[in-house]
């Protein structure tokens, strides 16, 4: 293939809710992609070949340029380096990884192989993101607080490995929120962190967590997994030119109270877009800024165990 001039041919490994509702629908409306082959062992995508395993269809389908991993993070790494190693292109659905070491690995290996690696962050792509970012460059940043709170039995309903030891539990939304803060906000260290795990289950449902800009303001962070009602994903700054509120998990940008910005959400389809450039350009685009905090979150956060949790 011409990556220049053919369509990239993709396969998707995972087929779940979030295959459904967001990976088919970009890759459907995007002539970069043709999609000729998915892996799952339970979900079918109609009109394609479908295999049980990834090892499956890298072996029945040659062809394939890339493979976009959409199962739990948990099993992430043994798939991305089957297909790394096999010379395909990896887009990874968020978390990349369990783990900072593991796609530090793959990044490595795909450095070797010379192909390319994205670790994709939706939420980065929402649309009120880059104008946010643009607004707090212009201005002191005083404070920031990070509220993110959704209710997980509508947006996860029956999925057991997000409670399982590297499913993240309350980051498995929460980790969006850093995508958005770690690329608006000035780099910042974790200080203190309490996380509520409940009695039955061994990843948390909630989390409070304190951060210290290197510029000096202080950022908190307040993730809840059991909200009822409206959902909450936002962002908010206090800063030299108003009080900014980046709200609707990026879609919306307010200062003092004015919207200044405001569109329709595309995110998966400017992520297959952004992975299309990548892999014509023969790079890579791996920020593991996000899944870091996570990480010292879990190393620093203050255990608390918290009434048991039934879906």
């Amino acid at each position: 293939m011409s990556p220049s001039t053919s369509p990239i041919r993709i396969g998707i490994v995972g087929v779940g809710k979030i295959v459904r509702d967001q990976h088919l629908p970009a890759l459907a409306k995007n002539q970069g992609y043709q999609l000729i082959a998915a892996a799952s062992r339970h979900g079918k995508v109609d009109d394609i070949a479908n295999f049980p395993d990834i090892e499956t269809m890298l072996g029945a389908v040659p062809e394939l340029d890339a493979v976009s991993l959409c199962m739990p993070p948990q099993f992430r790494y043994d798939a991305a380096r089957k297909a790394l190693e096999a010379g395909k292109h990896v887009f990874l659905e968020k978390p990349p990884g369990a783990t900072v070491s593991e796609v530090e690995d793959l990044k490595a290996l795909a450095t070797r192989q010379g192909v390319s690696l994205f670790a994709s962050w939706h939420s980065r792509y929402a649309p009120a993101v880059e104008a946010a970012r643009a607004f707090l460059a212009s201005t002191r940043i005083k404070s920031a607080a990070i509220v993110w709170k959704e209710d997980v039995r509508r947006w996860h309903p029956n999925q057991d490995w997000i409670w399982q030891p590297g499913g993240f539990g309350v980051f498995d939304p929460g980790i969006n929120a850093l995508s958005i803060a770690t690329y608006i906000l000035p780099a910042m260290y974790i200080t203190s962190a309490v996380l509520d795990f409940p009695e039955n289950r061994d990843a948390p449902i909630a989390a409070q967590v304190a951060f210290r800009a290197a510029s000096g303001s202080d950022v908190t962070m307040d993730l809840d997994w059991l909200q009822t009602g409206p959902q909450s994903w936002d962002i908010l700054a206090d800063t030299d030119a108003g009080k900014m509120v980046l709200s609707g998990g990026g879609s919306k940008l307010a200062v003092d109270g004015r919207v200044v910005h405001e569109e329709p959400e595309a995110e998966y389809p400017m992520l297959y877009r952004r992975f299309a450039e990548i892999v014509r350009a023969g790079v890579s685009d791996v920020d593991l800024a996000p899944l870091q905090h996570v990480a010292d979150a879990f190393m620093l956060g203050k255990r608390n165990v918290v009434e048991a949790f039934f879906d």
